[in-house]
């Protein structure tokens, strides 16, 4: 995070569901499929509707990118 640098959604989606796992083996499956993970990296319009159609991605934390209309509409509005 501050990197600059986006993780690969493959690579992303990944971390997420090795949290989820974790999420599973601490409480439970259900809790697991509940709780929404968040990927924190380097959202920006040209990434975020592949990040977002990711299946253990549930959202995003949008930094420096949600500073302006111009780059943060294109953020919420994807279409994964």
């Amino acid at each position: 995070i501050g990197t600059g640098k986006t993780a690969t959604p493959e690579d992303a989606d990944a971390i997420h569901a090795a949290v989820r796992k974790k999420i599973t083996g601490l409480y439970s499956a259900e809790a697991a499929d509940a709780i929404v993970i968040q990927y924190g990296g380097s959202v920006k319009p040209d990434n975020a509707g592949e990040l977002m159609g990711m299946e253990n991605i549930d959202g995003a934390l949008v930094g420096g990118a949600a500073l302006t209309a111009d780059a943060f509409l294109p953020i919420v509005n994807f279409d994964a």
